[in-house]
């Protein structure tokens, strides 16, 4: 999630590390606090691998500042990351929303619809936070009533999740050859 936030802001626009740790903190920080130590060492690694550039800007009053900026190999690697996501950020709510946070760079309709599609078929497949002989157990068999608040939580948001799903890929799909 934190290489795919830092290409996909950078894909936006250039910005100094500060401004940059703290859309990230923004986007995903209340599931995973991203202090600089994690940040420096995760900007370096795309540095050294060409997707993003530093360059010393000076300050108006201030002293000079480090700008971060994507290269073309870096906008690239957003594409692919966005196009071909792993398991992982289909299925994790976190990780799906970073996703979708960068998914309208991507050109393409029907890549973008392709996503879609997988996360779609992810929340249409029966799955729950608790299981009784291998079968998610339905709302009205839980009788623990913090687990039950916990499964009609889960349930509004995905049903809310799936309706804009399915309203945004008919919206795509018109958008198709």
């Amino acid at each position: 999630m934190l290489t795919l936030s830092i290409l996909g802001f950078l894909a936006e626009r250039p910005l100094h590390a500060y401004e940059l740790r703290r859309r990230i903190s923004d986007l995903i920080g209340h599931n995973h606090p991203i202090s600089d130590g994690a940040l420096y060492p995760a900007v370096n690694r795309l540095r050294q691998a060409g997707h993003v550039e530093r360059r010393a800007e000076p300050g108006e009053s201030a002293p000079t500042r480090q700008m971060l900026s994507i290269t073309a190999s870096g906008r690239a690697e957003l594409l692919r990351r966005l196009t071909e996501p792993k398991e992982t950020e289909i299925t994790d709510g976190g990780a799906f929303f970073t996703l979708l946070a960068f998914l309208s760079q991507v050109p393409d309709p029907a890549h973008r619809a392709a996503v879609l599609r997988r996360r779609l078929a992810f929340l249409t497949a029966p799955a729950g936070f608790f299981t009784h002989s291998g079968r998610p157990v339905r709302i009205k068999d839980e009788h623990d009533p913090y687990r039950k608040g916990m499964l009609i939580m889960a349930r509004a948001a995905q049903q809310a999740e799936r309706t804009w799903l399915e309203e945004t890929l008919r919206e795509l799909e018109k958008k198709l050859p």
